[in-house]
């Protein structure tokens, strides 16, 4: 039960713990206002960092808000506020992207659910390194499938006929990616060379990992067409257990379901012990996205490609400052 308003202390601690959340390119679009007298909390999206190139209809930078998002229930949780969340409150503002009212009201269970996903929260790091081969056991995978479910998703690991197809999908989403200067352009300014400057956002040199021996690897490559001096060059694992995240519809709002649902199976799979990346390149290319549906068991849209396994958890990469993403007033 909230005896008072939340301080403004607290509110800085939902949003902190929110925006640990991935983003494409770790663009981090997003932005929070909370209103003391109301006690809501606004979820913005930041469209001055969106990628025209890679994610002209901005599906992307919803699925990343709506993983801020996620993190924001959680958060609230732990700390035992109860919450009501609403998508898309106001259809003529498309940037307005969540309202959330702390209520004087018990917690739902579903939202008591979360509490023990807090703790994976800043452990949870995106991992473009080699992993074993030791295989997700059937268990973990079912936790996978119930935390997206829990959020209106579907989430399943590709079948080995369907793996071979995405997995050349990937390959050839690279190629394009690397055969348009647009898209390379874009890529490369959200790429940072950390000996030249402090970054808090985008990916950092130090968070490319190595690149793959074989050619086959799923992970973006935000190195691009450069040659890095040093940079390792390995095996990836042969056959990487890749799954996917879809939804009955494709509007912003499903996108925004999608984020939640991708942030509960990555927070699931950190206290798992599974490391994850993700492998969204033939997602950005339309003609290439709808062949990534299953021809015998896949529905809905495909709104992520997650890679898992068992391996290094990646680096902390940078988070822009809490001041800069927030704002309270009266």
């Amino acid at each position: 039960m909230l005896a008072q308003t939340p301080d403004d202390t607290t509110v800085a601690g939902l949003v902190s713990d929110a925006i640990t959340a991935p983003s494409m390119h770790n663009a981090q679009p997003w932005q929070f206002h909370y209103g003391r007298s109301r006690r809501t909390l606004t979820l913005r999206a930041d469209f001055g960092r969106a990628m025209p190139e890679a994610d002209p209809a901005t599906r992307a930078l919803h699925v990343g808000c709506g993983a801020a998002l996620l993190n924001l229930r959680v958060s609230a949780a732990h700390r035992g506020l109860a919450l009501e969340t609403t998508l898309l409150p106001v259809p003529s503002d498309p940037a307005l992207l969540a309202s959330v009212q702390l209520k004087d009201a018990p917690r739902n269970p579903e939202e008591a659910a979360l509490v023990g996903l807090h703790r994976a929260m800043r452990d949870r790091h995106t991992s473009r390194y080699p992993f074993g081969d030791r295989a997700v056991p059937e268990d973990v995978r079912v936790l996978f499938t119930d935390a997206a479910r829990a959020e209106g998703a579907d989430f399943s690991f590709l079948t080995p006929t369907h793996l071979e197809t995405v997995l050349g999908l990937i390959r050839d989403a690279e190629g394009y990616d690397r055969r348009d200067p647009g898209r390379e352009a874009e890529q490369r300014y959200w790429t940072r060379d950390t000996k030249a400057e402090a970054s808090v956002d985008g990916i950092p040199d130090y968070a490319f990992g190595p690149s793959d021996a074989s050619g086959r690897a799923t992970v973006r490559d935000f190195a691009g067409t450069a040659v890095l001096a040093g940079r390792a060059r390995v095996l990836f694992e042969k056959q990487p257990q890749l799954a996917v995240l879809s939804t009955t519809g494709d509007r912003p709002v499903d996108w925004l379901r999608a984020g939640q649902a991708l942030e509960r199976v990555l927070l699931t799979a950190t206290l798992n012990e599974v490391s994850t990346s993700f492998a969204t390149q033939p997602l950005e290319w339309p003609d290439l996205r709808w062949i990534l549906r299953d021809p015998v068991f896949g529905t809905g849209h495909p709104q992520m490609i997650i890679r898992m396994g068992y391996g290094p958890t990646g680096p902390r990469t940078p988070r822009r400052p809490v001041e800069e993403v927030l704002t309270i007033e009266p």
